[in-house]
């Protein structure tokens, strides 16, 4: 499960993809962090992204990394570069597609995988990707 902090909360339980964007300059950046990578500010808002992007790496797993994904593999990581932000990568997982159709270069859309998270009670929204 994700760690969720006050810089990642609304990223990870709004079901929209909300970026920091900087107040200073208004670079956008993900993950989130105390200070601007452009400018080095440290006040932030947010901003929502379309949710839509490119392939821009990805990577088939054939062996599980934990106990708990064992059943899981082979699976997909795919990081994907946004088309309203393209210098802002997402990571996830492509999902309602067979593996080999996994390709660099395929538009893919978000959707959420809701989660509960065991700790807190809380309901994740995880972002995942479908195919164009």
């Amino acid at each position: 499960m994700p760690e969720i902090t006050r810089n990642t909360r609304s990223f990870f339980t709004s079901g929209k993809l909300l970026l920091q964007i900087c107040k200073a300059c208004g670079n956008v950046q993900h993950p989130p962090e105390d200070v601007c990578r452009e400018c080095q500010a440290m006040e932030f808002g947010v901003t929502e992204s379309k949710g839509v992007g490119t392939i821009y790496s990805f990577t088939i797993v054939h062996h599980s990394p934990s106990p708990l994904l064992t059943e899981a593999v082979p699976y997909n990581i795919v990081l994907v570069s946004l088309d309203d932000h393209p210098h802002v990568r997402i990571t996830g997982n492509v999902v309602n597609a067979p593996l080999e159709r996994v390709r660099i270069g395929l538009p893919v859309r978000a959707v959420w995988a809701e989660v509960a998270d065991e700790q807190t009670g809380e309901t994740l929204r995880l972002a995942q990707w479908e195919l164009l």
